[in-house]
């Protein structure tokens, strides 16, 4: 009663300013277009709304050009051995006037001492006077595989898996699931490390430790989406239809789990990275003289008291390049599902 006495009190030309309506005619509020966006497009939006993994994207499509075009252009190869050129500061033309990246160790000029005056390593050169440039993105090819290589395995043998798995259950569903708490019971070093045993220490091997292990994880997310997917109406409606088993899984249930999938294996990427860095620097991983960025830390670590930039430079493109992944899977992970951001 107080708020209608308030109301017929207020005078007409404040209640007209309160309750104007946003448009003059009601029929221009009726027909105003609103932008129809898709759900790929609202997740586009949603991605690059998030700075840090718009730039992670960027970074990762720098390093990724830098590793395809840089041995490319390089004069040196990875495996090219000077003695007179050894352990040598990094150089990059154009920055010596500034006093920077000049080539130079406690004021004296190593290029010209060593006789190379006009040679230039932007990174330097190791103990055996290889270019690390050229090592370095050769190396950061080497880990752009193994990425490659874990994200088919998830896919190929995790997703499959997970989806037999998840859809039959009964005695299939028991089978399988032992079968992978076997596996995932047996570290992924251990595999290696008996392999290496046996065979001999390569890419080879780390590719079939992904093989082993790598998929356990996509298999069993996928599985649970399936178990949650499978009794909804949508799939009972495919059934009472007629649809076949495997119609069901792939047009039905797949693309309903694809969210789940992306943000998995974006974030086994840097994983399958790592653990091929970890493998190279003990001693695991590809033999030489192929470089990868494990095999670079491992050789200039033994170095870096007394030639610190040796192993910067690969330590700093692995960190740069892991950190990109991770900052993408993020936001690929908050732009698909945003309500658990």
């Amino acid at each position: 009663a107080e708020i209608s006495a308030k109301a017929q009190e207020m005078p007409q030309d404040e209640d007209a300013r309160l309750f104007r309506l946003s448009t003059s005619r009601h029929e221009d509020a009726d027909n105003r277009e609103y932008a129809d966006y898709s759900y790929a497009r609202e997740t586009f939006n949603r991605f690059l709304a998030n700075r840090g993994a718009a730039i992670a994207v960027l970074i990762i499509a720098i390093i990724v050009l830098l590793a395809i075009i840089c041995p490319m252009l390089s004069p040196y190869t990875y495996y090219d051995v000077d003695s007179s050129q050894a352990n040598l500061p990094p150089r990059v033309p154009g920055l010596e006037q500034v006093g920077i990246f000049d080539g130079t160790r406690n004021g004296v000029d190593c290029y010209a001492a060593q006789g190379v005056p006009d040679a230039y390593h932007f990174f330097g050169t190791d103990s055996l006077g290889r270019d690390i440039w050229t090592r370095v993105w050769c190396g950061t090819r080497i880990s752009l595989a193994i990425a490659l290589v874990a994200v088919v395995v998830d896919v190929v043998i995790g997703v499959v898996y997970g989806l037999i798995s998840g859809y039959f259950g009964g005695k299939a569903d028991i089978v399988m699931q032992r079968i992978t708490e076997i596996l995932s019971s047996i570290p992924q070093l251990v595999i290696v490390t008996l392999m290496i045993v046996v065979l001999q220490p390569g890419l080879g091997n780390i590719v079939i430790a992904l093989f082993i292990t790598g998929w356990i994880d996509m298999s069993r997310i996928v599985r649970a989406q399936v178990l949650k997917l499978k009794n909804q109406e949508f799939v009972l409606a495919a059934r009472t239809l007629g649809v076949k088993p495997k119609d069901i899984i792939f047009k039905e249930i797949l693309p309903n789990t694809l969210a789940q999938i992306v943000v998995t294996f974006m974030f086994s990427i840097p994983n399958a990275i790592f653990l091929e860095a970890f493998l190279a620097f003990v001693g695991l991983g590809v033999p030489a003289p192929t470089a990868s960025l494990g095999t670079l830390i491992n050789d200039g670590y033994k170095a870096a008291t007394i030639f610190p930039y040796q192993v910067v430079a690969p330590v700093v493109v692995l960190a740069v390049l892991m950190l990109g992944f991770n900052l993408f899977g993020d936001g690929l992970r908050d732009a698909i599902d945003p309500e658990r951001s």
